[in-house]
């Protein structure tokens, strides 16, 4: 049996997109024009993370791209990982005032990570963390195809869960 070959990422190398986004520079005051444009074509590099990526193979609609990046977004603010503990053993060095615990926005983020658990699920919420919270691709993830086919699908699904949750997009209502 013939062995398939990977197309492997060099570091360091950047594969370009083109898509569109929120102009910053727009302005409500004026009429929307060429001039003055609500959305602008920019250049993206794609292997900026797993999230990028799959979005770029169009395996990511843009609903679940912007679910993905609010996760992310929530991911970073409660501290990756998670907040650190407290080293009170730790001396207070000259002109280093003392370390703020936690501060409100990553209680605030911590308590969206918790709903989005609950959500989700401890398996899904799990793929979730790795792929769009730490940027772990699919393939990094699992190494045989039907596996990464599966991992993508539940993402998928739970990006779908959550962007409902968010009211990113709406469902319709399956009466029963």
């Amino acid at each position: 049996m013939k062995k398939k070959r990977v197309k492997r990422m060099t570091p360091g190398k950047m594969d370009v997109i083109e898509t569109y986004m929120d102009n910053p520079h727009f302005t409500r005051d004026h009429v929307e024009s060429q001039t003055n444009p609500r959305r602008i074509k920019v250049q993206k590099n794609a292997r900026e993370s797993a999230v990028e990526m799959l979005f770029a193979r169009k395996l990511l609609n843009e609903a679940q791209k912007q679910t993905a990046d609010r996760f992310r977004s929530t991911w970073e603010r409660c501290g990756g990982a998670g907040s650190a503990a407290l080293d009170y053993t730790r001396e207070v060095v000259d002109g280093g005032g003392a370390r703020e615990a936690i501060s409100e926005r990553q209680i605030d983020a911590g308590r969206e990570l918790v709903r989005c658990r609950q959500v989700l699920g401890a398996r899904i919420y799990d793929l979730i963390c790795k792929v769009c919270g730490q940027g772990i691709t699919l393939q990094q993830i699992a190494e045989v195809k039907r596996d990464r086919l599966t991992a993508a699908d539940n993402l998928r699904n739970g990006l779908d869960d959550l962007a409902e949750m968010w009211g990113i997009i709406r469902r319709p209502k399956v009466n029963g």
